[in-house]
Order: C-alpha cells, then structure tokens, then sequence
C-alpha cells in the first residue's frame, strides 16, 4: 500500500483548481495526469525580467520591464487593425499593440495618466518601438508581485504557459515533507537541501544555470531517482539470492571433449569468466550473471561450457536467441562441438511444426536433448523440460528485470546467464542490469584477423563498384549493408531493393537480397547461399547485425554510415575478418557530415575495441539512444539524465548495497524512508520483494 503521506501527490491534476478536464487532458499528455507527474516536469527555460531599461534604451528584441505613462488610447477601425495604447518615459514613446482586444478591458488595464510597468519582448515597427501583447501590466505600486524570473515549461498543442504554470505551483504548494532517505554525510558533502526544497527550487531557476543537469537541486533530485532505481533492482536481486538455488557441480569430462575439440585455446579472459560461472553454478544461490563479450571474443563457447556444467551434473540447459536466424548460427556452431562431448542439442523455433515439432518436445521432455536452442518458443507452455537448470539468454537487451525473473520458472531453481555483444557502459550496465554479477570477455581469441576500416563520401561510389568487380574476380565474398531510413521498415525495404537492382546490373547474378520481412525460409536459403558462395555479394537491411557468421566473407560495405550509432556500425564490422583472413570494412557516407557523424566515424577508424566504443557512442548519442530505450529494458528517467548524472549512478548502487546488508527488510528509521522514496518514484513492486512486505 502506497503510504498515506504522499496520497495528496497521486491525486488527478483535475482535482486541482482552475484544472476542468479539458486543460487536464492537455496536461495529461505533455506532463501526466497526477500531481506528482507536474512535480517532475521541470522547467526547460526561463524568462528573465530583469533588464529595466528606458524606452529609448530598450533593443529590439530583447525582454525588458519598462515604467511608462499612459498618454492616449487607439481604438482600432475594425476588428482586422490592431488596438494600440501610445506610452512614454522621459526618454521617448512607446507603442503597446493588442490584437482582438477589447476596449473596455485595456482602459481598466491602462487608463489614460496612469504610471503603468509593462513586461514583454521589445519590437521595432518602421524604426518605431512597440511592445506586442505585453506579458505583464501591473501598477507601481505592484511591482513585488511581478514573477522577475519565470520558469518556462515544455507545452503541447492547445495548452498555454499560464494555466500550466498555475497547475504546476498548485501542485508544488502540496508538496508534503517526507522523511530523509538519503545518507546524511554524503547529502552534507553535497551541500543538498532537502527533497521538498530541492523540488522548489528546480521549479523556480533564477538564473540560466538552474536549468542545468548540475545544478544542485536537480543533482539531488537526480540522486534521488537513480538511488529508487537503484534499490529496486537490488531488492529484486536479494529477492534471487534468497530463493534457494541448487548447486550445480560438474565433473569436468564433457567441458575437456569440447575443449580438446577447439582449434584453439581458450583466453584467458574466457577462463577467468567460466571460473566466475561455475563458481555461481556451485553456489548456493541461483546465478544471475550479465556476460558482456565485444564481437568475436567468444561468447557462444563460453556459454556452451557454462551449459555443459548443468549437463554433467545430470540436468538439461537451453540457450534462447532473439531471431531464428541466430538460433540457427548457434545450432550450426554448437552441433560439431556437441558432437565431441556425445551429447544431443536441438532447435526448437516457432517455424517448427507437426510431427517434427513433436519428436522435438518429446526429446526435451524426456531428457534425450541435453541441450535445446531455440526463439523464445522455448518458454512457451507446450515445452516441458524433463530438468532445465540453466538457461542462457543472447543478445536479449530487450528484456527487462521481471522478464529476466521469469524465465528461470521452465525448471527448479534455474541459473540465467544473459549474453550481450553490444558493448555497454558502466553507467548503463548498472542502470539496466543492476541485479546481475558481470563478466567481460575483453580479449579476442586467435586466428581473429585485423579489420581494415576506411570511410569514402557516396560520391565515389562508381570507384567502390569497381573495386568490388576486382574482388569478385577472386573468391571474396561481401557484405552490403544499406541505409537506416527513419525508422521505417518499408522506406529501408525500397533503399535495399534499389541497391540490389543496381548492383545486380553491374555485378550479374552473384549479388543477393537480404531483409527484416522476407519469410523465414526465404532468409535461410539466401543466408545459406552467400554460406555457400553461390551468392557472393549479399545486399541486406541491418537483420544481419547480430551473430551472423560466414567466415568466408571479408568486406562490409556500410552505405550512409552516418545514419548509423556507433554500436551498430561496430557490430556490422564484427561479421567479417571472421575467417583468419584480414577483413575491410567501408563506410559511405553523403557530405556535408555533422559533426557528430565524423567523431564516430573518426572512432571507428581509430579503434576496435568495443568497450571503448561504446563509451564513445554514450558520450555522442546520450543514454536513451545507446541501447535504444524502447526495446532496452532501461528505466526512463524523469529527473536523471544517466548521461549527465553519470558519477552518480556507482554511487547510489554501492548505497543500496550497504543499506541491505545493514538493513535488508527495511525496518530502521532511513529504511522507512527508503521505502517512501520507493513508492513515491512508483518503484512498487520492488516493495513486495522484502520479507516484511
């Protein structure tokens, strides 16, 4: 239950005065539809009264309050002339114009001899100062009254800053005074007011620096967000550690086939993470643990031995892949290995059906199949495993926390192991999978040849195409990937289809097509085409980001690369130089360039090294855009900006971390606040994983 304190903050913004549903909607849809959602709609400007020149002094443009008298009123001719009030000072005249403005009201607003202070934006008319529908006209004697300083709130169509304004200020005036969650000593080292100042004072900047990510009230704010984020995921993450796991001993005979199996051996960095999973595995509790690899440092194998330590204890593993075109890749890599060890693997994906699919099920629920990969048609309620008790998920920073939760339910006490070849800052490893332990896998293995990247304008395309004919008079074998066009599946589809056509008439009949709507079967017999060589340029839409492995293939051409994220474009490198052969990769891009298309493109031609990328894509790109927030599992922040606030991420886990092992229930005098903080960032479900609920 929501504690009664904040009650008055979850109320309908409607609720308040002035506030009728039509302006409630409106609001409802630029900030949300309770009080607390106006709170967190923070000011994106400010409009500075404070300039107080004299008429003749007062620049075109600018924002100024002047103290005028008024000498005489203009009725307009018709409704189309504006009404325009002449005033002056001792230094000149100044026209004040309103359009659709009634007479009556402008001579109570003005009347004729009064000394009048009128606020708004100057504006020179054939030389002549005027001052259009001024914001404020106040007596004298009022001047304290007059906002110097006016916060600026983002609106949406329909809604003006007034009632917004309004509603914002009815709704700070409810703030109540809540407890302090924050540790004492790091607040005081910060030099933070409390939450409900610090509230007050975001929503009333007086200066420029007030609406920035450092300012110190929205710092604090900031924390306090990060620190609710934080505790969730911690809660849920001493939630897995409570729940018994079972532990998972193998003897080793299966790990040394596939092992003695490889043409290589293993990284140190791969030994370091097995020796981290099986630790886990052994343990206790069940492993929740985040394995972050950079393209081509070894991933799959690493997951396979991981999966082979649940085997050789008797029990069943599964690896889940985004798309069938990966869980395929994965089959076709594991099965040789699997092979070595004398132990089954099967695919199960949504394409499979009748008496196969059958035989399928039966083999995992039997026990037969020691090893199943699959879509996510694996956790679908058809499919019994006999005893699943470790599950690997790839490439799925598409799920949130509770996905990750569910689908350990297939077994008893199942370990979830969660691969990632995307890269991810410290930042946002913490913000997304902050219940998890993490590996790195930051070594690649041999036999992975250099990537030679180049980047040439669009222009040249015509040398591109002959440089590839040159190749192709060879055994190359070639990427072509083509542009991101907003978003749109279709407009990406025609940019591919254009590119084949065109390529297909220089280059004849080795160039393929390759894209997110073709039908599943139509993509295997393409992909195992350009496998073959028969296809040898294969022109594609970025469904060939991820996993996809021809060793054979040695150039990617990436057109229009500055439409392209950093990650992504490395990501699409990784798929060649695959096959001990050195690979290039070629970035097209069309002139002029941003600038922020050129840093990126000037990292890629600077590193490899994904880590580094990656923090080079957050720095241009900014958090939300990184893993792309919509399908990232990642929180959307109100008040934080993970770029801005990054220092203070490690800062809040590391609390929440000290809190639960001082506090794990929650029960002291800051753990009471912390569950207000909890609730008050609508982080409530995290509540029901204390024992004392």
């Amino acid at each position: 239950m929501r504690p009664e304190i904040l009650s008055p903050l979850f109320r309908q913004t409607t609720t308040l005065k002035g506030v009728g549903p039509r302006i409630g909607k409106l609001i409802e849809k630029v900030a949300g539809p309770r009080l607390v959602d106006l709170c967190w709609h923070l000011p994106a400007g400010i409009v500075d009264r404070r300039f107080r020149p004299s008429v003749a002094e007062a620049p075109d443009g600018a924002m100024v309050t002047l103290t005028v008298r008024v000498d005489r009123h203009q009725p307009p001719p018709s409704r189309r002339v504006p009404y325009r009030v002449e005033c002056s000072d001792d230094s000149g005249t100044l026209t004040l114009v309103f359009f659709h403005a009634q007479a009556d009201y402008l001579n109570d607003l003005l009347p004729v001899g009064a000394t009048r202070v009128v606020s708004g934006r100057m504006a020179y008319f054939n030389d002549r100062p005027q001052m259009p529908h001024p914001d404020h006209v106040i007596p004298v004697e009022a001047f304290d009254s007059l906002p110097l300083v006016e916060p600026v709130y983002r609106l949406t169509e329909g809604l003006t800053p007034k009632p917004l304004a309004r509603a914002v200020a009815a709704a700070l005036a409810e703030l109540p005074e809540l407890p302090e969650w924050q540790d004492p000593a790091w607040r005081q080292r910060q030099g933070w007011a409390d939450w409900r100042d610090s509230l007050r004072r975001a929503h009333a900047p007086d200066a420029e620096a007030g609406l920035d990510p450092a300012d110190p009230a929205r710092r604090r704010l900031a924390y306090d967000e990060l620190l609710a984020n934080q505790l969730a995921l911690a809660l849920v993450r001493a939630q897995m550690r409570r729940r018994a796991g079972r532990r998972i001993d193998g003897d080793g005979r299966l790990r040394a086939k596939v092992t003695a199996a490889l043409p290589y051996a293993l990284t140190s960095a791969q030994n370091r993470t097995l020796a981290e999973i099986s630790a886990d595995m052994a343990g206790a509790s069940r492993m929740l643990r985040l394995l972050q690899g950079d393209v081509g440092s070894g991933k799959t194998v690493v997951a396979l031995l991981a999966m082979l330590i649940a085997v050789e204890s008797g029990a069943q593993a599964a690896l889940m892949a985004p798309t069938e075109i990966l869980a395929r890749q994965h089959l076709e890599t594991l099965t040789p290995l699997c092979a070595a060890a004398g132990i089954e693997i099967v695919l199960l994906t949504g394409r499979l059906k009748g008496k196969a699919r059958a035989q399928v099920l039966a083999r995992i629920a039997d026990g037969a199949a020691a090893i199943a990969v699959g879509t996510h048609a694996l956790f679908q309620e058809t499919v019994e495993f006999r005893d699943l008790a470790m599950v690997v998920i790839d490439e799925q920073h598409r799920f949130g926390v509770h996905q990750r939760l569910l689908l350990g339910a297939k077994g008893k006490a199942v370990d979830v192991l969660v691969m990632t070849a995307t890269p991810i800052p410290r930042t946002l490893t913490l913000t997304a999978y902050g219940d998890m332990d993490v590996s790195k896998l930051d070594e690649k293995p041999p036999g992975r040849a250099p990537i030679d990247t180049r980047s040439m304008p669009l222009s040249r395309l015509g040398d591109v195409v002959a440089g590839l004919r040159r190749l192709l008079a060879g055994d190359a074998r070639v990427y072509w990937v083509c542009p991101l066009v907003e978003e749109s599946d279709a407009l990406d589809l025609a940019a591919a289809e254009d590119r084949y056509a065109a390529l297909g008439r220089d280059l004849g009949p080795a160039v393929g097509l390759v894209h997110g709507r073709m039908k599943a079967a139509e993509k295997d017999a393409v992909m195992d085409a350009f496998a073959a060589g028969e296809i040898r340029v294969l022109v594609a839409t970025t469904v060939i980001e991820v996993g996809v492995d021809v060793p054979e293939a040695t150039v990617m051409v990436v057109e229009h690369a500055e439409r392209f994220g950093l990650a992504q474009l490395h990501q699409l490198r990784g798929r060649v130089g695959r096959g001990g052969r050195p690979g290039t990769c070629l970035l097209l891009y069309t002139e002029p360039l941003t600038e922020t298309a050129r840093a990126r493109i000037r990292t890629m031609r600077e590193t490899d090294d994904g880590f580094v990328i990656a923090e080079e894509d957050m720095r241009l790109r900014g958090a939300g855009e990184v893993l792309g927030t919509r399908q990232s599992g990642l929180p959307a922040f109100r008040l934080a900006d993970i770029d801005a606030h990054r220092d203070l991420m490690p800062v809040a886990h590391d609390d929440c971390r000290l809190v639960l092992e001082t506090d794990p229930d929650l029960r002291g005098p800051r753990g009471q606040a912390l569950r207000v903080l909890l609730y008050l960032f609508e982080r409530d479900a995290a509540v029901k994983y204390l024992r004392s609920g």
